[in-house]
């Protein structure tokens, strides 16, 4: 079992950059497969559950080359011009390459099994199977899970569908089957989300409709390959934001950095006390925001987390914990229950971790309440549970220990920062992989 060994302390300084955007990476492989022509993907994320995807488009008969290690070249099949795998579709640890492919595969016709790793098979399916099955779809799980079985030749239709939990992964895997149904789909979002899949399939050259919290789209609609230029992925970054925010004394700046509006909501809860500057970068009409972040160390506060930017920081939150039991008084986060269906329980991983340490800490079914000492971890070992996100966190945490922190079962931080040791220790950490 990979394991990293953290010694206590460091100071951030420098430039660093992260890997390409995973969300963007999925999405521009998944569109550029249905396409009409040719698509040119640079900045691509080469991370384990990237991989995955364009895995399984080559299996389902997409040409694809890689010229370059973060350059993409995918031939588009059409939107008819997907043939059925051969053998069941390895997602590997990659939730939103399974959940997006439920959308995707819904309205073919033939059949396919979609599997992937320990930590995938034990994840949720039936809230996007459920909508899908409202369109036409005919779609197995086992008990919730996977393998997901997609039965070949349904006729879908579109849907007015409201989301009962605000979810990027269920809008976009509604999106995509709405390529293939025949009238308009509608999705309403209760809170907003990610908006990767409406900002890439406009690119493509689909006519999209919004209208306050809904998106509304006519299937049958034709995608034209193009090119798509992957920023760095904020999620990456958001490890590196926190770690400057305790030990960059005098400023770290992170390199094009994406910064949609639907995903930077840790900005907004580093007002907690973070010296944080954005250095945006000109953007084509259309594409991905790209800015330079600066941050700087600076004394933090707790905070009550609005619900309304859980959504928009779903992702971040297991350095944020770190970041908040570092601040001075209480935080308190609810409205997170999504955050029990990710790699892991991540309330639960972190309450666990955060108690070793030393953390005055409370698990709460949506949410955890954190008592920030303002000070320093104390050392010890902890069980990330083969999530790649706590793993990074715990190592972040490092930077305000009083002894080595050692964390287990690191391997899965491949699938989706890929080079992090190098990174980590570039920037200051001092990390080793064992």
């Amino acid at each position: 079992m990979k394991r990293y060994r953290v010694e206590p302390g460091g100071t951030l300084a420098g430039e660093l950059a992260v890997p390409g955007d995973k969300s963007i990476s999925h999405r521009a492989l998944m569109l550029g497969g249905i396409a009409e022509g040719e698509t040119d993907v640079r900045g691509f994320l080469t991370s384990e559950d990237c991989l995955a995807t364009l895995g399984a488009l080559r299996a389902l008969g997409v040409a694809i080359e890689t010229p370059e290690p973060r350059r993409v070249i995918v031939r588009g099949a059409g939107t008819a011009g997907l043939r059925g795998a051969a053998a069941p579709l390895d997602m590997g640890n990659a939730g939103t390459a399974m959940r997006l492919s439920m959308g995707l595969l819904a309205g073919r016709n033939f059949d396919s099994t979609l599997i992937g790793d320990s930590s995938l098979m034990r994840r949720p399916m039936e809230r996007v199977a459920a909508p899908l099955r409202l369109m036409g779809a005919r779609i197995d799980t086992h008990e919730g899970r996977p393998p997901v079985h997609i039965h070949g030749g349904a006729a879908l239709k579109a849907i007015d569908y409201q989301l009962p939990v605000a979810s990027a992964q269920v809008k976009s895997a509604i999106l995509l089957a709405g390529l293939a149904a025949d009238g308009r789909t509608r999705v309403t979002e209760p809170a907003p989300t990610r908006d990767h899949s409406e900002r890439m399939l406009a690119a493509f050259g689909v006519e999209l409709v919004r209208n306050g919290a809904s998106v509304a789209m006519e299937g049958g609609q034709t995608l034209r390959g193009t090119e798509v230029q992957v920023p760095g992925d904020f999620s990456s970054a958001a490890f590196f934001l926190v770690a400057g925010c305790l030990a960059a004394q005098h400023g770290i700046v992170l390199r094009n950095v994406g910064v949609n509006p639907t995903r930077t909501g840790l900005l907004e809860l580093l007002r907690m006390g973070a010296h944080v500057r954005i250095h945006p970068a000109p953007t084509p009409l259309g594409a991905e925001p790209i800015a330079d972040i600066e941050v700087r160390a600076g004394a933090l506060q707790g905070i009550n987390v609005p619900e309304s930017l859980v959504p928009l920081a779903i992702d971040e939150f297991p350095v944020f914990f770190v970041a908040a039991a570092c601040a001075e008084g209480e935080t308190l986060v609810r409205g997170a229950l999504e955050l029990r269906v990710k790699e892991s329980d991540r309330l639960a991983v972190m309450a666990e971790g955060l108690d070793r340490l030393g953390v005055e800490v409370d698990l709460l079914p949506d949410g955890l309440w954190i008592r920030g000492g303002g000070g320093r971890f104390s050392g010890g070992t902890i069980d990330s549970h083969g999530d790649h996100r706590i793993a990074m966190a715990f190592a972040v945490a490092a930077l305000r220990a009083s002894a080595p922190i050692e964390i287990l079962d690191v391997a899965n931080v491949a699938t989706s920062f890929p080079g992090f040791v190098e990174t980590a220790r570039a920037a200051g950490l001092a990390i080793a992989e064992q």
